[in-house]
């Protein structure tokens, strides 16, 4: 018996004897079912190496966001290095140091 089929005999059972509370929760959880299975399979991971493409999605995922972190941490390191530098000439305007570069 597959899963649409057990959701329909649990609909039928529903509407013959009313439904109880058990009736209930495994007419949720058999529609949940074939939901998850129908979903999956609209996505292409339905099959066999789906466990595969899932770890490698992540894996990617994961690469990315360590790439972006890292290009992050690049743009604000030269900021922060181009924020001193332009400091450092500011002190050296100011105390006068160019006149000995003349």
């Amino acid at each position: 018996m597959n899963a649409n089929d057990m959701l329909a005999g649990l609909l039928a059972q529903a509407a013959a004897k009313g439904s109880d509370l058990v009736t209930l929760r495994a007419i949720v959880e058999e529609a949940s079912d074939v939901g998850a299975r129908r979903m999956l399979a609209r996505i292409g991971l339905d099959d066999a190496t789906a466990p595969q493409d899932v770890s490698e999605l992540r894996e990617l995922l994961r690469a990315w966001r360590d790439a972006k972190s890292s290009a992050r941490r690049s743009v604000v390191n030269w900021i922060v290095r181009g924020a001193l530098a332009l400091l450092l000439l500011g002190i050296t305007v100011r105390l006068g140091a160019t006149d000995m570069l003349r």
